[in-house]
C-alpha cells in the first residue's frame, strides 16, 4: 500500500476515465460520455476518428461479425451474397481512457496517444438508434475454422491499390516510394513505424528478435507494404497487419535493413553477406514492373484482356503457356499446379491424400517479354488460383487455401 501511495502521489499511478461515443458509418464521432479534462477529451475524440473504420471496411468488420457469431444461418459464396447482408449506419463504442499506460500495458484493443491508451472494451450496432445489438467474442478457434470453411465468400480479397516501399530511419524520418493513392500516406507511415519500432527502444528490440544481434543498431530498415480495399469479409486467419477507415495493410516478404545506409542485409537471413544499395533498389523496382495477367484453364484455355497481349504474339503465348503448365491435359496439368502450390507455400503433401486441382491459374507476365526470344516460363509469376472457378485465391499472401489443408501434412517449412 505504501508504494502504491508513493506513486500515486509521483504521478504514476495509471488514471482511468470511462468513456461512451457514437459512430455513423461515414466517421462521425459524437462524445455522450468523456473526460472532463477538454484536452483529453479532445485527444480521446482524434483517437476515435483516426482510427475507427468507414464504409466497406465498416461494412466488412459488421457482416463478418454476424456471420461468425451464428445468427445467419445461409451460405455465403460469392460477392454478391455477402452484400445482401443488410449493414447498420450506426455503432456505439464504449472502454477507458488510461493515463500513464502504453499498448504494451493493456491487453485487448487499444488506441496509443501521448500520455495514455484508449481501451476499446465493447461494440453495438443499431439500424435506428433506438435497438442496439453486439455480438459474442469468438473464442473457440475450432469453431471459427469451421465457419471460415462454411463460407467461401471468406478467401474473396479487396482490390489492390498498389505495393510501396517504406524506409525508416533511426532518428524517424520515413520516405514511402511510389506516392501512395490520396488519403494513405499516413496510414503507411503509421504502419511502418508500428513495423519498425516507433521508439529508439522499441527500434533496437524488433531489430534484437529478428537478428538476435545484441548491441546492433540499424540505421535505416525497408518494408515493403501491400495496400488493398476491404475484403467484403474479414478472414481472421489472412493477419492484415492494419486496417483504418477504408483501406487495409499487408506487410510482404523482403524486409531489409542498414548499418550505414548503403550496404543491405535480410531479416530473412541477417547472416548473409550484404548486398549493395543498387541491387536492393533493382529488386524493388520490380513492384513497378508492368504487366500482363493472363489466365490459364486446366481445359487448355488461355485467355488475357483484350489487346494486352500483341497479336503477333498470340499464338506463341498461347502455347507456351500450355506447355509449361500443361493445360489441356489432365496428367500434366495435376502435377504441375501440384509442384507450383507446394512451392508456394513451402510444404508437403500427405502422401496418400488426394491433392485438389485447380480450375485455373492466373499468371503475371512481364510486358517486355512477350516479344523477347526467351521462354516464358522463366519469366512470369503465378498470382491467384481458383478450385471452382468462381472464388480466387491470391498465392502472393502465402496463407494455405482451404481447399489444401486436409492434403498437407504440416503447415512448417521443408526440412523443419
Amino acid at each position: 500500500m505504501g508504494e502504491a501511495k508513493r506513486r500515486k502521489q509521483l504521478g504514476l499511478m495509471p488514471t482511468v476515465y470511462p468513456y461512451e461515443a457514437e459512430i455513423t458509418s461515414d466517421g462521425q464521432v459524437t462524445l455522450l460520455r468523456a473526460p472532463e479534462d477538454a484536452a483529453l477529451a479532445a485527444k480521446l475524440q482524434e483517437g476515435l476518428e483516426k482510427t475507427q473504420l468507414t464504409g466497406e471496411a465498416w461494412a466488412s468488420e459488421y457482416r463478418t461479425a454476424r456471420i461468425l457469431s451464428g445468427a445467419e444461418r445461409r451460405t455465403f459464396r460469392t460477392v454478391q451474397d455477402v452484400a445482401s447482408l443488410p449493414v447498420p449506419n450506426l455503432r456505439r463504442v464504449s472502454g477507458d481512457v488510461v493515463l500513464n499506460k502504453t499498448l504494451q500495458d493493456i491487453g485487448g484493443v487499444a488506441i496509443a496517444f501521448d500520455g495514455g491508451v484508449i481501451r476499446l472494451k465493447q461494440q453495438q450496432h443499431s439500424f435506428d438508434g433506438k435497438k442496439w445489438e453486439s455480438f459474442p467474442a469468438f473464442r473457440d478457434p475450432i469453431r471459427v475454422l469451421r465457419t471460415l470453411q462454411e463460407h467461401p465468400a471468406f478467401e474473396v480479397q479487396g482490390e489492390s491499390l498498389g505495393q510501396f516501399r517504406a524506409e525508416q530511419y533511426a532518428e524517424g524520418r520515413i520516405d514511402i516510394e511510389p506516392d501512395p493513392p490520396e488519403g494513405t500516406l499516413e496510414l503507411l507511415e503509421d504502419s511502418a513505424r508500428e513495423w519498425h519500432g516507433a521508439t529508439p527502444e522499441q527500434w533496437a528490440e524488433i531489430h534484437y528478435e529478428l537478428t538476435g544481434h545484441e548491441g546492433e543498431v540499424p540505421q535505416v530498415k525497408r518494408t515493403f507494404f501491400e495496400l488493398r480495399r476491404p475484403s467484403p469479409l474479414q478472414n481472421p486467419s489472412r493477419m492484415v497487419f492494419n486496417t483504418r477507415h477504408n483501406t487495409e495493410v499487408y506487410p510482404l516478404e523482403g524486409m531489409t535493413y542498414s548499418l550505414d545506409g548503403e550496404t543491405w542485409h535480410s531479416y530473412e537471413d541477417p547472416e548473409a553477406e550484404g548486398q549493395e544499395d543498387d541491387f536492393m533498389s533493382a529488386f524493388g523496382d520490380l513492384l513497378d514492373m508492368e504487366t500482363v495477367q493472363v489466365t490459364v484453364h486446366a481445359d487448355g484455355r488461355v485467355e488475357w484482356e483484350e489487346g494486352e497481349v500483341p497479336a503477333e504474339q498470340a499464338g506463341r503465348v498461347q502455347a507456351e503457356l500450355r506447355e509449361t503448365t500443361g493445360a489441356g491435359n489432365a496428367e500434366n496439368w495435376a502435377a504441375w499446379s501440384k509442384e507450383m502450390l507446394l512451392d508456394t507455400f513451402n510444404t508437403e503433401a500427405e502422401e496418400g491424400k488426394e491433392f485438389p486441382v485447380p480450375v485455373a491459374v492466373r499468371l503475371d507476365v512481364p510486358k517486355d517479354a512477350l516479344e523477347d526470344p526467351d521462354p516464358l516460363g522463366q519469366t512470369f509469376i503465378e498470382s491467384e488460383v481458383t478450385f471452382d472457378g468462381e472464388n480466387w485465391r491470391d498465392l502472393y499472401d502465402e496463407e494455405v487455401p482451404q481447399e489444401l489443408l486436409l492434403a498437407i501434412a504440416n503447415l512448417k517449412p521443408n526440412g523443419e
